[in-house]
């Protein structure tokens, strides 16, 4: 079987994206890239520095001066920002709440959008986000990754173990889901020659099963639509 050098994951919030993303990444012998972290890290670091949210302009300068790279590591990928290992901050209950106002900033996404694309140049690359096929890598392998609304919130319920509140949890996910897709800026979107996979019903292993045959090109669920 031959695969894509470069392939693009996109898809909301909970739908598998990171977890299927790592695993094809690790079965192909690849690097996984998660843009989401780097958006956190720059909302960690707004936070951290009283950047407020609505300060455009600011948070456009603390993107372009934050130089962000992954190191892999055995306990899983590290995010660090310059020097310093920002991964674990990432999760956390302000950084959540915070990453999509960071991430609808023109300037912000202009700054990472540059960085993801370096990051991907030499190509071996699985890159997940929310505009990765659409704006990130358009000459990638694109594949958009989706699951019902209640599937996706009962899988970040679990993720936070007990951090948020179930009915928390339900409007952050709806809160995202509009966010993303209506910001002025990238705004999430299936793009035109993506392959749609419904991980709903679907256990991780089957999964990357499914998206190998698409990307081999011995099966087919169509061109992604919507």
């Amino acid at each position: 079987m031959t695969f894509p050098d470069v392939i693009a994951i996109d898809g909301p919030v909970a739908s598998g994206k990171t977890t299927v993303g790592r695993a094809l990444a690790v079965k192909l012998g690849f690097r996984f890239i998660d843009t989401g972290m780097m958006y956190r890290a720059c909302a960690f670091l707004a936070l951290r520095a009283s950047i407020k949210l609505d300060d455009q302009v600011r948070l456009g300068i603390l993107a372009r001066a934050t130089m962000l790279r992954f190191v892999t590591a055995l306990e899983g990928d590290r995010l660090f920002a310059g020097e310093e290992d920002v991964t674990d901050q990432l999760r956390t209950p302000a950084v959540q709440a915070a990453v999509s106002a960071v991430a609808r900033v023109s300037s912000v996404r202009t700054a990472m959008v540059a960085q993801q694309q370096q990051m991907a140049v030499a190509g071996g690359v699985v890159m997940v986000g929310r505009d990765i096929g659409t704006k990130v890598l358009p000459r990638a392998a694109k594949l958009y990754l989706d699951a019902s609304v209640a599937e996706r919130v009962r899988r970040r319920s679990v993720e936070e173990q007990g951090q948020m509140t179930f009915e928390e949890v339900s409007r952050n996910v709806e809160l995202r889901d509009r966010v993303d897709s209506e910001r002025e800026d990238s705004p999430l979107r299936v793009a035109d020659d993506a392959l749609r996979v419904e991980t709903e019903d679907l256990d991780v292993n089957g999964v990357v099963e499914r998206i190998l045959g698409l990307l081999d090109g011995s099966k087919s669920d169509g061109p992604a639509t919507g």
